[in-house]
Parts: C-alpha cells; structure tokens; sequence
C-alpha cells in the first residue's frame, strides 16, 4: 500500500513538474536588461545593455518571451533602434522602470540620428506596457527653437514605430519629448490605450500621437496634454479610431495637413467618438495644403465636448502660408459632427473654409451646440464652399441646408 502511495504521489509531482516547464516554455523567458549590464543610476550610457538584451529576447522562440525594464530603475538611452522580425509571434517589453534622453546637446555628441530617440522596426505582434515612463528630456531643444537656434532641427522623435502590425501598447507615461511623442507608421491593426503624454503648453512641435500611412488603428481611453496636435492623422491612413481621450492643452485632435508642396494625400474613415478637449488651440481640425490633390472622406467627430477651446469646429482647405498655387486641392467630403456641445474661447465657432475648385460636400452638422466661454458674447459661424446639411445647429452654419 505504501509503494502504491509513493508510485501516486511521484506521478503527481511528474505531472506538476511538466506542467509548470510545459507553460514555461509557452509563456517565455524573460530577459532583463540588468542582468545584461545595464546601469539603473540613468547617468551611465545603457544603449549598448539594451541591444545585447534585445538580441536574445528577439530570437527567443517561446510564445511570449519578456524583455523586463524593471522598476526602481532609471535607464538613460541614446538613438537606438529595436528591429525584427522576431522569432516570436507576441514579443512583450514589460516596461515598468523609466528610459531618459540625454538632456543636453554634448551628450548626443557622435549620435547621428536625428530624427528617433527610440525606434522599433517591422517587429510583428509586439505588446509594451507596465507603467513605465519614457522621458525626453527635451527642454534644451525647446529653447533651441525659441532662441532660432539651429539644434532645433536636430530634435528627435521620442518613440517610433515602423511597419509594427499588430501593435499593442498600454499603460505607458510618455514625458517631455524634443519633438514629437509617439509616431505609428506603416502599421497595420494597432491598439493604443491608457496612455497618458504630457509636455508644456509652449513646447515646440510635441505631438501627442502622429499617425502615418497607417490601418486599424484604435486609440482609447488616454490623457494627451502637449504643445502641438494631441492627435494628427496623417497621409495614406484609413479606419482609424480615436475614443475615450482628453485633450488639452494643445492643438486638438486633427486630421493632416495633407498635400504640402503639391503632394497627392488620402485620409478616410476617421471616427472620432466621446473626447473632451480643454483649453486648446484648436478643437476637431481638417488642414489641407492649397495646391495639393487627393482626398479626405467618410469623417465622424461624434460625442465631443469642448471646453474654452479656441477654432472647435474647423476645415481648413485653402492652407497657404508659402502662397503656392495650382493643382486641384484635396476633396473633402462625406464629414459629419453629431452631439458636438461645448464653449468657444473664440467667437467664431466653426470654421469651414473651402476652396472653389475642390469645395467641401456633405457636411453634416447634427445636434451641435456651442456657446462662448465668455458670458453674454455672441458667437457665429463662418462658412466658405462648403455644402451640406445642418440638423439642429448652434451657432447657424449659413451655407449649409437645414
């Protein structure tokens, strides 16, 4: 009875033991960049830790190998790029520590990259997340560019992904970057949520999220308060969804500008749905260059709220401050603004400034309603080109049929 007790008991702990190397080796490795030199102090270079770790996390073949950034640590990075593909199919960075930019232009000294801080390419099912930070450290670059100083073309995009389906990144804190934050390009099916990314009001050109030629791209549930656009959607992107953010300060949430020097540009199903934007330049913008060619259609900007926000409503079809003339202009059409309530710091409301060649068609304004900040100032509507219908309008929107 004893040996049978033994032999069942032994059994047990194989099946245990298999089973726990058996979801082991599903689950992954993890790979810690300390663990490969990486000093956590933030004053010493950890670029080279990084890619020495990133090269054995990117061949690993588990299921979901983890490449740990771990908490408690600051690590300072230069201009460094994370390639693939990788042998795995779902790549996880666990990012719980923070990553720093070097503050000041000696320390990028024989850096010769100048448009990433940190880049990954064509790495395929890839999930970043944790609560870390990334901290651009941009201030300098800032100042550069207010002083004229000629570093400023030297700034650097913060975070960038090229050509990264399936995309997955959350619950990120992304800080003070030269330029811009984050910058989706040639991605396809992306998700992007619990992001909160924060910069000065006066900080230069500090995107929130540019987005470029890119596809499926949802964005949800995040906090963007920068320098320039929250949001800006650029070129060859289509069905991309932006819900659940607030935005301000900054220059709103926008679509282009498209077709600058002539440059044919398509933008098309953009939904925009439940966003509250506070105190910015802008609110739900449309900018095309005059002179450029192709299109933007099928725009939904529904259930926003605006907040003393300056321009909340505005297609600018004719931007020209280089006086360049020519070419057809970018078609916009099939854009509609429903449940759109909220105070203008301006008193004109909505702007839709369209050109004669190219005009702006079926824009629909469904229950908007937007009042002045400011107590008992009027505000209006100015209307150029454009053609449409207006369904419970405030202010009157005077070219478009009721």
């Amino acid at each position: 009875m004893k040996c049978l007790v033994t032999v069942i008991l032994f059994f047990l702990w194989m099946v245990s033991f298999c089973s726990c190397r058996l979801l082991s080796e599903a689950t992954g490795r993890r790979f810690n960049v300390l663990d490969y030199g990486a000093d956590g102090s933030g004053k010493i270079d950890a670029t080279p830790a990084f890619q020495k770790a990133w090269g054995d996390f990117c061949q690993a073949s588990e299921e979901t190998p983890t490449l740990v950034v771990p908490a408690g640590n600051t690590f300072l990075l230069k201009s460094v790029t994370f390639s693939g593909p990788c042998m795995s199919k779902n790549p996880h960075v666990l990012m719980e520590g923070t990553i720093v930019a070097p503050d000041s232009f000696d320390s990028w000294d024989g850096d010769d990259d100048y448009e990433n801080w940190i880049g990954f390419t064509a790495v395929f099912g890839l999930m970043v997340d944790g609560g870390g930070k990334f901290d651009g450290q941009g201030q300098a670059w800032w100042k550069a560019c207010s002083d004229n100083d000629s570093a400023c073309s030297n700034r650097r995009q913060a975070l960038h992904f090229n050509k990264c389906n399936g995309l997955r990144l959350s619950n990120l804190h992304h800080v003070n970057s030269q330029r811009g934050h984050i910058s989706i390009n040639a991605c396809d099916d992306v998700q992007l949520s619990n992001l909160q990314i924060l910069a000065p009001d006066e900080s230069p050109n500090t995107d929130g999220i540019d987005i470029s030629g890119s596809n499926h791209v949802n964005i949800q549930d995040s906090f963007i308060g920068t320098g320039d656009d929250c949001i800006a959607i650029n070129g060859f992107s289509t069905y991309i969804n932006v819900t659940g953010v607030k935005c301000g300060p900054g220059h709103g949430i926008s679509i282009g500008s498209l077709g600058k020097d002539g440059a044919y540009e398509t933008v098309e199903e953009v939904h925009v749905k439940s966003c509250a934007l506070k105190g910015t330049r802008n609110g739900v913008r449309i900018k095309t260059w005059e002179g450029g060619s192709g299109y933007v259609r099928k725009i939904t900007f529904e259930d926003i709220t605006f907040v003393n926000s300056e321009n909340p409503i505005i297609i600018d079809q004719q931007y020209n401050p280089n006086g360049i003339r020519g070419g057809p202009g970018i078609k916009i059409s099939d854009v509609t603004y429903r449940n759109v309530h909220g105070s203008s710091a301006d008193e004109v409301a909505i702007t839709l400034d369209c050109a004669g060649k190219a005009a702006c068609t079926n824009i629909v304004m469904d229950n908007v309603n937007i009042i002045s900040s400011n107590p008992g100032k009027q505000i209006r509507a100015s209307c150029n080109n454009a053609k449409g219908t207006a369904i419970s309008a405030s202010p009157m929107v005077p070219c478009l049929s009721s």
